[in-house]
């Protein structure tokens, strides 16, 4: 393996994006991008579809991975998929250093370079702490959650598994649905209802609390039908960004993000225009006597698809892989 630069990957519960970053340039450069279908069985015939693809002989010697699940000693399982992937794999097929970061690590290392054009306001245009952290989170195939923590000049990337943490209810009609979902699930946690399995979950709860048949909608479709103006799918949406800007809060609060919050995830972006028509921000800011601490955080959407694949070669040189 001969190629510069850094191999970059974005794995998740239903994509696996690859792409090298060279890294000479004052602003890092993607090149050799690819979105592969979801068609592989395994990460290693994505891998291998890819390094053959792209021609062996320039394939980077530095290789670092953002993955959807925790990382635990060079490993890691996926949360939403049945792909398995190891440091150690990584470094047999030849790569001189490998690493794993969890995906959301990977946005938290690419928040603080992320600049205009790849962020959208949700909420007003306020300005964070500059040396405050920032949460980002986000709804895909699971609920995200990490932390760019920031003390005097010196970030430190968080990942966490916040978005497994205990649905709190704030009305009557969530309660229905927590009561709902626990009749199915037992626990019911935060990416029971933030996420794409969540979205039809949600659907299905609604539908049941209003006496109705639940139908058995994918979350595209609920997206579609609310676009179209159906009523109860443009009410689970409604619900859904609502019960989103409630866990930012909650999140915001839990991490102190004066920094800002970063919305990710594919689900944010395809329901832009129903978060900032919605009850998100409004539930963001509704926290009691801390009300004040989160109206100054500001909430914007990451736009910007590459922040994970700029993030994990970030994290190559922060690690001194490069």
């Amino acid at each position: 393996m001969a190629g510069s630069g850094i191999l970059v990957g974005d794995i998740g519960g239903t994509h696996a994006r690859f792409a090298v970053v060279e890294l000479a340039a004052s602003v890092p450069r993607l090149h050799d991008w690819q979105d592969l279908p979801d068609r592989f069985a395994t990460f290693a015939q994505a891998l291998s579809f890819y390094l053959e693809d792209i021609g062996r002989r320039r394939v980077p010697e530095v290789i670092v991975l953002a993955v959807a699940g925790p990382v635990a000693d060079g490993r890691v399982s996926l949360t939403n998929r049945n792909w398995q992937i190891s440091e150690s794999e990584l470094r047999s097929l030849g790569f001189r250093a490998a690493r794993l970061i969890n995906d959301f690590a990977a946005l938290a290392y690419a928040a603080d370079r992320l600049g205009p054009s790849d962020l959208h306001c949700i909420g007003p245009d306020i300005c964070g702490a500059p040396e405050g952290p920032i949460t980002i989170l986000g709804a895909g195939t699971g609920f995200g959650v990490s932390c760019l923590a920031r003390y005097r000049g010196h970030p430190v990337p968080l990942a966490t598994e916040g978005g497994h943490i205990g649905f709190a209810p704030q009305d009557g009609e969530e309660i229905a649905i927590l009561e709902a979902l626990a009749g199915r699930f037992g626990r019911v946690s935060v990416e029971r209802i933030l996420s794409g399995p969540g979205l039809e979950n949600l659907a299905g709860a609604l539908d049941q609390i209003a006496g109705r048949a639940v139908r058995p909608l994918r979350a595209a479709q609920i997206v579609e039908r609310a676009s179209n103006g159906e009523p109860a799918c443009r009410a689970v949406l409604s619900r859904f960004c609502s019960i989103f800007g409630a866990v930012a809060g909650d999140i915001a609060l839990a991490q102190g993000a004066r920094g800002g919050v970063l919305i990710a995830g594919g689900i944010a972006a395809r329901i832009e225009p129903y978060l900032l028509q919605s009850g998100f921000r409004e539930r963001f800011e509704a926290k009691g006597r801390l009300a004040s601490f989160v109206k100054s955080i500001p909430t914007r959407l990451i736009v910007n698809s590459d922040a994970a694949l700029l993030g994990a070669a970030r994290a190559a040189v922060e690690n001194h892989l490069d």
